[in-house]
């Protein structure tokens, strides 16, 4: 779809929207633009035609109130309309008694009572005269467009405002984009937005995202004028449609001031919003600056960690923002209003409904915050699950296996359970990988701790220092179990470490040749049929025979 097209599109919804609207309040009363009032008192029922009111009645007549009489006058006034022009030459007043008549040629337009000209301060004579001025003005108005050589200067002012629409459509449309290229220029250009004393309120970038969109705002608004325009000045070209061409105006007219009217009555509550969301963010910057110094150790406060410092500060900016937020609320449009309270009890209702788990993690999180349990990059148990910590927030913490599988715990689980923080002292006093094996009696204690010591010290990543050590667990009924614990820097890599450490106590005992095994029992394999199901065995198995080895020298041949 082309410019063009998309232009005329436009313009032909913003017409058939207007024209809709306007039928819609054809039967309320249009904004009355008095022809012949003779007062500026808006009571009365008043006398419409062609969308214009006349005059007004302010009396009832016999049992007719002032509204039905002048819905009678307006029909009257259709009838005379519709006849010949020579009316004009024949509209004039006839006096009796307390009533005052006012005829159009041998048609009675209205009966003037005392009671309607008094009001005015004037005499029925009077005003009668001054209504027949009006509505012989009127008339005439009526006769003329109605012409020939009203309809063909109707029709000529008809291509005239056709073609002044069409130049300020086209002017439109060049004019907004031109408007919105300056204005992403501008924004690129510009390495800083609104600022206010040093304090940058808004980025370049986001000044020059609400220009384009009030550039689009604005183009829509000038299509929609446009096209408002134009259709009430073609149907004031022509008798038949001035009526509905006074009603599209008075409602454009009513909708546009209230919304401007709302808009410039709102700029009072702007400002005092605007200078509430100047000082929240100078007060956040100065908050910034003063944890930032904190975790920077330029502050110290005896008890309060630096790590404490981002956390803290996030704190305190939400109970800024929530303070604030409390000071703009009388102020923001509508605030007053049932609707927006309602609106506002049902957030509430359903914050409180749908978040207890959320606020639950929040709290936790908090809390887990000034715990100092573990820090990112830590190595930790939590429940079940061990990893390394790649990140924890208000409401979660993640921690990665040494299988690269990532875990999110909610704070609320993480606060319940209990943690392991196999990091907290590993920089310091090192962390203590530890195994075990199991002996029999026959292989001294003293060599066992000596190959398992040698065992660690061959480890990578094992330090001398603190120096390994045994420790013998148990003194079971058929072996001893000893304990080798050794001390690293790097909790990270304890899984690889501590498979190092196994491989290495295997090859030192399989170099002292001594066995790593439990003599549970003792099983003469030979002779013995094998473990396995009869129906998994071999074909043709059968179990070996005994062997058996006869010590010292053969016997001698012959005996």
């Amino acid at each position: 779809m082309g410019p063009r097209v998309r232009t005329f599109v436009r313009v032909t919804v913003a017409v058939l929207a207007l024209v809709v609207a306007s039928a819609a309040r054809a039967q309320a009363p249009a904004q009355e633009t008095t022809a012949g009032e003779l007062a500026p008192s808006r009571t009365g029922a008043p006398v419409h035609f062609r969308g214009d009111v006349l005059f007004r009645l302010r009396a009832s007549l016999g049992t007719l109130s002032p509204q039905e009489r002048a819905k009678a006058i307006e029909a009257r006034l259709e009838t005379v309309a519709s006849g010949p022009s020579q009316v004009l030459n024949d509209i004039h007043a006839d006096s009796h008694g307390n009533v005052t008549e006012l005829y159009a040629g041998e048609t009675l337009i209205l009966s003037i009572q005392d009671a309607d000209a008094a009001p005015l301060g004037r005499t029925r004579e009077q005003v009668a005269a001054d209504y027949a001025r009006t509505l012989r003005s009127t008339l005439r108005t009526e006769f003329s467009g109605r012409s020939l050589r009203g309809v063909l200067i109707g029709s000529a002012l008809t291509l005239l405002v056709t073609f002044l629409a069409w130049l300020l459509i086209t002017g439109t449309r060049r004019l907004v984009p031109w408007l919105r290229a300056r204005a992403k220029q501008w924004s690129t250009s510009r390495e800083h937005g609104l600022a206010f004393h040093g304090v940058e309120l808004l980025s370049a970038a986001r000044v020059g995202a609400w220009i384009h969109d009030g550039l689009s705002l604005l183009g829509t608004t000038l299509y929609v004028l446009i096209a408002a325009v134009y259709v009430e000045a073609v149907l004031s070209f022509f008798p038949w449609t001035r009526g509905l061409a006074t009603v599209i105006s008075s409602y454009v007219a009513e909708v546009f001031g209230r919304v401007f009217g709302a808009i410039f009555g709102y700029l009072p509550n702007l400002l005092y919003i605007a200078i509430a969301v100047i000082i929240a963010r100078a007060v956040i910057r100065g908050a910034h600056s003063i944890f930032d110094g904190f975790a920077r150790g330029v502050f110290v406060l005896e008890g309060f960690h630096p790590d404490w410092a981002e956390p803290t500060f996030k704190i305190v900016r939400v109970l800024i923002f929530a303070f604030a937020a409390v000071v703009i609320f009388p102020y923001l449009p509508g605030a007053g209003s049932d609707a927006f309270q309602s609106v506002s009890i049902f957030l509430g209702v359903l914050f409180s409904l749908g978040s207890s788990s959320a606020v639950a993690n929040a709290v936790s999180g908090t809390v887990l915050t000034y715990m100092r349990p573990f820090s990112v990059g830590d190595r930790v148990q939590v429940a079940d699950s061990v990893g390394d910590v790649i990140e924890k927030n208000l409401l979660v913490v993640r921690v990665r296996t040494i299988k690269n599988v990532d875990i999110t715990i909610p704070n609320a689980m993480v606060l319940g359970s209990h943690i392991i923080n196999y990091s907290a002292c590993a920089r310091d006093a090192g962390l203590i990988l530890h195994t075990e094996v199991t002996l029999g009696y026959d292989v001294p204690w003293q060599k066992a701790h000596e190959l398992l010591i040698a065992a660690a010290q061959r480890t990578e990543r094992i330090v001398d220092k603190p120096a390994p050590f045994v420790l013998q667990r148990a003194l079971n009924d058929f072996n001893v179990t000893y304990e080798i614990n050794a001390y690293t820097h790097e909790p990270n890599v304890m899984a690889a470490t501590l498979s190092a450490l196994c491989s290495n106590v295997q090859d030192a005992f399989a170099e002292a040749g001594i066995e790593i095994m439990s003599p549970h029992y003792v099983a003469a394999r030979d002779g013995n049929t094998v473990a396995i199901p009869e129906a998994k065995r071999p074909p043709g198995y059968e179990p070996p025979a005994f062997l058996a080895r006869l010590l010292g020298p053969p016997p001698k041949a012959g005996k």
